[in-house]
């Protein structure tokens, strides 16, 4: 989300004839957009921060804040004599116009009091979801051949380590009208790839459409181009949603389903609302149904695993270990668990170590290896679609409708941006080799 809100935020700058610099240091105005869910990101916030307004060239640099981190008051008070002006994303037009036109005037505007006390107050679940106007902006697609199109914004879900939440408040869907105008432009401007983006796309709704009929309107739009979709949440990717995903011929046999951790009781304190019992059965019935909507087709499974939630002993670490092995991931994105803000897990006690989240992340790491290992050697001598996205040092590199990253190796020009036939020749543990079929 946080890429096709930068798009997003690129797009309104060009239009307004703001150009962009050549390098950060040159810069008259900069935004940073950003990630709250990792300490990680929030850190290097506070250093690009510090060293722009001190490295900076230009003395009168303007410095904008928005994203994730945006709405807290530590934040904003931590960074008041860095940051000119603090916004959410919904509000970035708006925003930029008033600094437009005003440079002169003092810039650090802080919510106040009100905006902060609760959540329904400062975001209105209420609200038409056309007056979210970020999601009417013309983008600026970072790629010329896939395109990051949001359909929603926003959780409900409120899993106890999660701040989305907050800094995005609740659900709110973009009219399906909207969608299917801007991806039927990028079809005909030759798009190759659409990647549908929402906290939890399942919870989408725009009166009669929900995502399964919104998979089945953007399935019917002539052209020859590729559709994938995260993320999901395990509760509600329904039998329904399942039978569309595997059946509909351009969406990709790709799943992205976070487990998040393998122990009930975890599961629990996270807020997940599922069990590994339940979550195990939802990956059999996914299986299940690309294998008879689409037998002749290789399928993948991914997936997301928090290691050292607070409490969680090596017994309970195990379990995620044991779903691991039992689902068979293609691949796993690993977070060590650091606590967030304004979320039920920040008064929980952060009681694991450094040390021991990075032994336990490597540890199923490991599994990993293993299971992408056998699922990577499926694709020997198979032909298979290729999304060729660049060329470096005379190969090229892309991805397959399973989301395996590939090396083509290959005489012809040209071939950035096109979906093209290639024949695996070698399979590693986190990529493919081939060569491309005459």
């Amino acid at each position: 989300m946080n890429y096709s809100d930068s798009e997003r935020i690129a797009g309104f700058l060009e239009a307004q004839k703001i150009n962009p610099a050549k390098d950060i240091k040159s810069a008259d105005l900069v935004v940073f957009n950003t990630c709250g869910v990792r300490q990680m990101a929030e850190d290097r916030v506070y250093g690009q921060a510090h060293n722009l307004r001190v490295k900076s060239q230009k003395s009168k640099v303007k410095i904008i804040l928005t994203g994730c981190l945006a709405h807290r008051k530590d934040v904003q008070r931590r960074l008041k004599n860095k940051v000119d002006l603090f916004f959410s994303i919904k509000n970035f037009q708006e925003e930029i116009i008033k600094l437009l036109r005003h440079p002169e005037s003092p810039q650090r505007r802080i919510p106040n009091k009100k905006d902060n006390d609760s959540l329904d107050q400062h975001w209105d679940s209420s609200r038409d979801v056309q007056n979210d106007s970020y999601f009417c902006t013309k983008p600026k697609y970072a790629s010329k051949h896939t395109a990051l199109i949001p359909i929603m914004t926003g959780c409900n879900n409120f899993c106890s380590y999660c701040v989305v939440p907050y800094a995005r408040g609740r659900e709110i869907s973009r009219p399906a009208s909207e969608i299917l105008k801007e991806i039927k432009e990028l079809i005909k401007a030759g798009y190759k790839e659409i990647i549908l983006l929402g906290q939890n796309v399942n919870s989408y709704k725009d009166k009669k459409i929900n995502f399964s009929k919104l998979l089945k309107k953007v399935d019917a739009i002539p052209g020859n181009f590729w559709i994938s979709f995260v993320s999901n949440h395990p509760k509600d990717f329904s039998g329904v949603l399942i039978e569309t995903a595997t059946k509909l011929k351009k969406v990709c046999e790709y799943i992205h389903l976070p487990i998040q951790a393998g122990d009930d009781k975890i599961l629990e304190k996270m807020n997940r609302k599922y069990t590994q019992k339940q979550y195990l059965k939802l990956v059999e019935k996914i299986r299940k149904s690309f294998r008879k909507n689409k037998p002749e087709k290789l399928y993948s499974l991914t997936s997301d695993v928090i290691v050292g939630f607070p409490g969680e002993t090596k017994k309970q670490f195990e379990k995620s270990a044991e779903i691991m092995r039992k689902a068979g991931y293609d691949m796993v994105y690993f977070g060590q668990f650091s606590p967030r803000p304004e979320t039920a897990a920040w008064k929980m006690k952060d009681n694991i170590s450094k040390e021991e989240k990075s032994r336990r992340e490597q540890f199923l790491n490991e599994i990993l290896k293993k299971t992408s290992f056998e699922n990577n050697k499926k694709y020997l001598n198979k032909t298979l679609e290729v999304l060729v996205d660049k060329e470096k040092k005379g190969y090229y590199f892309g991805r397959t409708r399973t989301m395996k990253n590939v090396k083509i190796i290959s005489n012809k020009k040209n071939l950035v941006g096109k979906i093209v036939k290639a024949k695996i020749t070698k399979a590693n543990i986190w990529n493919l080799e081939s060569k491309l079929s005459s």
